[in-house]
């Protein structure tokens, strides 16, 4: 499927920096439209205990609110005109859960980006990529802070262990893996008993120069992702978020949890 409608998250942070400048690069590169979007909550959401706050103080949670979505607002003018993107690259404001709101907008685009989450971006705005992925039922680039690399797509990674999560992230990608025209497809540990070949058949009738790696199951499946990427520099890792629960992720760390912590390039995660 083309991609043709992209939307990007944008609070302000270093990581929706880098997610916009890279959505750009990407909608460039497929000739495709960007949408960004800036989600935020009123401090009743965030805080419930709000109903005991007199007045008076609530009014000045509201501004100072206010004050931050303005300067997330000038920073993004000043990244909009910095790409050259002033008619073409607008702004959207929405008020709510910020993660639902953004899963529930992500489903009427081709693809979602954002930036790295960072403990530092303040509650109001803060986003969440995994839980965003886990929601929203579309696939969810995420770009490290800093990331300067663009949308280029001239060698792609799949970590590919024959379940449903990575075989909806290889449905989701495949349109990129067309443009990049080579993919490194990375097993660590078990996998699907049905014979690899078959999908690298699979990408190959897309046009797609395939090669599998394939590393024991004593190896930690985080850190050989995240190393093997460090050595080899694709472009893009794809990956299928939480096979097991999100709840299990959050209690006892996961692949998707320390992939996203680690990791320098950007990720497409499909649940």
């Amino acid at each position: 499927m083309p991609m043709m409608n992209l939307l990007v998250a944008f609070n302000g942070s270093d990581g929706s920096v880098a997610a916009l400048r890279y959505a750009a690069s990407l909608a460039e590169r497929l000739g495709a439209h960007v949408t960004a979007m800036l989600a935020h909550s009123s401090h009743e959401v965030i805080d419930k205990r709000s109903r005991w706050i007199p007045r008076e103080a609530l009014a000045l949670l509201e501004a100072a609110n206010t004050d931050i979505l303005r300067e997330i607002e000038a920073k993004f003018e000043a990244e909009r005109t910095a790409l050259g993107l002033t008619n073409a690259l607008q702004l959207k404001e929405v008020t709510g859960r910020v993660d639902s709101v953004l899963s529930e907008a992500a489903r009427h685009y081709d693809m979602l980006i954002v930036g790295s989450h960072a403990d530092t971006d303040d509650a109001h705005v803060t986003l969440h990529p995994d839980r965003i992925a886990l929601l929203s039922g579309r696939p969810v680039t995420v770009v490290p802070a800093g990331y300067d690399g663009g949308g280029g797509l001239n060698h792609a990674a799949l970590a590919w262990d024959g379940g449903r999560s990575a075989a909806r992230a290889l449905s989701d990608s495949l349109r990129l893996f067309e443009e990049a025209g080579r993919v490194d497809v990375l097993t660590v540990g078990p996998r699907s008993g049905w014979p690899i070949d078959d999908l690298l058949t699979h990408l190959d009738r897309h046009g797609v120069e395939a090669t599998h790696h394939e590393w024991p199951k004593s190896q930690p499946v985080a850190a050989t992702l995240v190393n093997w990427c460090k050595r080899n520099r694709p472009s893009l890792l794809v990956l299928g978020a939480f096979e097991h629960s999100k709840f299990r992720e959050d209690l006892l760390g996961g692949v998707t949890s320390d992939v996203l912590s680690q990791i320098d390039i950007p990720v497409l995660l499909s649940h």
